[in-house]
């Protein structure tokens, strides 16, 4: 169609050269920073932890998918660089399914850390039940099944396409606007709006238990997970909003970068894609600065530290229904450690503290 072998931005358009040195830049930080740190993260728990709590296997599963991501910016790179994709249309749909698969698995993710936390919050005996290791791995492949799946459009949808100025580009290919619509509704309802509408109620949730009950530690609960979730909050929020933006452009029956509205939100999506690269960097350097003093004790074994078992994990393998490792001093302490988990769930017999 006429409309997308002209709409992608070519090259000698105004401020597609800052734009594109812009995202070269955002991606090689990614790149430089994700790749190391998550394959530090995956390295640490599959090799130094002998007994992986629930949340080591979350945490496990989140950089897996980020590293995922990760392997296909040197494909984007060599495209902004060169100007032209060089990679087919194979090329085309696998990157852009992996970095769809990727974002609804760490959507998906972070939405059950927080679900974990709620309900170790509201239901302590309940979450000792379920926090086993075979209902997280029946956990974790349902949520890489739902991502799959959730990423198939992107198959049908990406063409590579010539531009005026002779180059290829990777782009969305839409049979009509309402296709390209639907698409990015789905994407923004499905990879942001309902999952973190999950993850505001059940934060929400939790801070009104601890109030409630005036916790003592309730400042340190689940403070990493927390950062974890604005974290992706912050660099994806950006792109659903632009996606939105066109949604609605679409409905209105509106080509894509059609009038200056739609040229700068086209620039911005590119920016904003590059940008969204960066929430796949950005957790190791929270496990870093969580980890505190554990740098310095435990050397290159402070992630592992820091993600060892919980107290209900503990107390649940103690009667033989779970997993985990203890830190049985833990809830004797009067503050907690910089060990304590992620997503540490309260024995009920711990009263009124939460780890």
């Amino acid at each position: 169609m006429a409309m997308n072998t002209t709409s992608p931005t070519a090259h000698s358009a105004p401020g597609v050269m800052f734009i594109s040195l812009l995202a070269i830049i955002l991606l090689s930080v990614a790149l430089a920073v994700g790749l190391p740190g998550n394959s530090f993260v995956v390295w640490s728990i599959l090799k130094k932890m002998r007994k992986r709590s629930v949340t080591a296997l979350l945490v496990l599963n989140l950089a897996l998918a980020d590293l995922a991501v990760l392997f296909t910016a040197p494909f984007f790179l060599h495209f902004l660089a060169q100007g032209t994709w060089s990679f087919g249309l194979s090329g085309c749909r696998l990157c852009h399914y992996v970095c769809g698969v990727s974002m609804y698995a760490s959507v998906l993710l972070i939405t059950t850390m927080s679900l974990d936390r709620s309900l170790a919050v509201a239901h302590p005996f309940v979450s000792q039940k379920l926090r086993t290791k075979a209902i997280a791995r029946r956990v974790l492949a349902g949520i890489w099944v739902l991502s799959f799946l959730l990423a198939t459009p992107v198959l049908v949808y990406r063409k590579v396409i010539l531009r005026q100025n002779r180059s290829l580009v990777c782009f969305p290919n839409y049979p009509t606007e309402g296709h390209r619509a639907f698409h990015l509704l789905f994407e923004a309802i499905t990879g942001f709006l309902l999952p973190f509408l999950a993850v505001v109620a059940s934060y929400s949730d939790i801070w009104r238990r601890l109030q409630s009950r005036r916790f003592r530690r309730s400042r340190r609960t689940g403070r990493l997970v927390a950062l974890i979730i604005l974290a992706f909050a912050a660099f994806w929020l950006p792109y659903h909003v632009v996606n939105l933006a066109e949604a609605a452009r679409a409905l209105a029956g509106r080509a894509v970068g059609s009038g200056p509205a739609g040229r700068r939100l086209l620039l911005a999506r590119h920016v904003l894609i590059a940008l969204a690269f960066l929430s796949s960097s950005v957790n190791p350097v929270l496990y870093a600065c969580a980890g505190g003093g554990l740098l310095r004790s435990a050397g290159l074994g402070f992630v592992a530290k820091l993600l060892e078992g919980t107290g209900s994990e503990a107390s649940s393998t103690r009667r033989g229904g779970t997993l985990g490792q203890t830190v049985r001093g833990a809830a004797a302490s009067p503050e907690p450690g910089p060990a304590e988990s992620l997503t540490a769930a309260p024995s009920p017999h711990e009263g009124s503290e939460l780890k």
